[in-house]
């Protein structure tokens, strides 16, 4: 694999060159089983049942700890699948029309979320890192996510159900969930770990910078699918076309089927402290991608330094910055 300078993520054209590697060895059936066997734990409210929902531990705003030290957590790649820089698109017998065909966001401000021709492709892929990006579900809708750990998830804030009392409501992942198939099952939140409460349907400057939870889920579905590594957003990778962004869109998808783009640029905000950061791009984006990771190379490794957030009439935005990181690294010591 390609050794990187200064620390900068690996371009889209030295990517492009990386091989893929093939599995070298096969994972066990029964460990898949074992996933999809394990039933989530269930409530009855008002005399109707629901997944249960989740207990939150906030890290304070202020807080600054001897983790802000740590730039970085680890990816883990299962050696029993492929590992593809570019994943299998969708065969063409599966191919359907766009869910909606628009020309731009049906907003009064007539904001514009795709610029220029759609650079998004539909994929169906079990390879790694594509098997590690997956459907979000909640009582508010649809998002998307990436395995950020064994059992933990990296989202967006805003498609958690809040609730009083330090709660929310139940949140559902399938990784690399494809019109109705969940390959390596479906995990439920047990615990969300947040720097600050966003709830939509707007978002303000302030909530951009923080659009981010990690969610510990109530099983190790990410050592059948592997995890992404996550980084701080460097302010010196501003306008490198480094970064890949896949999830679930609701125009070309209907949020059935997963996108993916390359080659796009991050540029953060100049007001915004490196420790919560957001980035605003002009990466083609429509509602069921939010939660979607935005992911670089290093010597050929994935790190997710942003999730998807928002837009307003001229750009796109995503949340990232130091805090990601420490919110990833105090999920997994707690909660391993």
């Amino acid at each position: 694999m390609s050794k990187t300078e200064n620390n900068n993520p690996m371009t889209a054209e030295e990517v492009l060159r990386l091989r893929t590697v093939k599995a070298k060895s096969t994972e066990k059936p029964e460990a898949v089983e074992k996933l999809f066997k394990q039933a989530p734990a269930m409530e009855t409210i008002n005399g109707r049942t629901f997944p249960k929902g989740m207990k939150t531990i906030g890290m304070p705003m202020d807080e600054k700890t001897a983790e802000n030290r740590a730039l970085e957590t680890d990816h883990f790649y299962p050696t029993h699948a492929d590992f593809e820089y570019n994943p299998k698109l969708e065969p063409k017998r599966d191919r359907k029309p766009k869910f909606i065909d628009r020309d731009s966001f049906l907003t009064p401000e007539n904001a514009r979320t795709i610029f220029g021709v759609d650079q998004r492709k539909v994929y169906n892929s079990t390879a790694y890192p594509w098997r590690c990006v997956g459907r979000v579900e909640s009582s508010l809708g649809s998002g998307s996510g990436v395995m950020i750990g064994p059992r933990h998830l990296l989202t967006c804030s805003h498609i958690v159900d809040w609730q009083p009392n330090n709660t929310t409501g139940w949140l559902k992942f399938t990784p690399m969930y494809y019109n109705g198939s969940a390959p390596y099952g479906t995990a439920w939140g047990t615990l969300t770990y947040y720097k600050y409460k966003v709830a939509g349907p707007s978002i303000d400057s302030t909530e951009i910078q923080y659009d981010y939870v990690v969610i510990v889920l109530d099983r190790p579905i990410g050592n059948s699918t592997g995890w992404l590594g996550s980084k701080s957003y460097s302010d010196s990778w501003d306008g490198g076309a480094y970064w890949t962004h896949a999830g679930y869109p609701g125009d070309l998808t209907g949020t059935q089927r997963p996108t993916y783009q390359t080659g796009i640029a991050l540029d953060g905000d100049f007001w915004s402290a490196d420790d919560n950061e957001s980035m605003s791009h002009k990466a083609d984006i429509w509602p069921g991608q939010s939660g979607g990771p935005f992911w670089g190379y290093w010597d050929g490794s994935p790190y997710a330094v942003a999730t998807q957030s928002a837009h307003n009439p001229s750009n796109n935005f995503a949340s990232g910055g130091s805090d990601l990181v420490n919110l990833v690294i105090r999920a997994r010591n707690e909660h391993p």
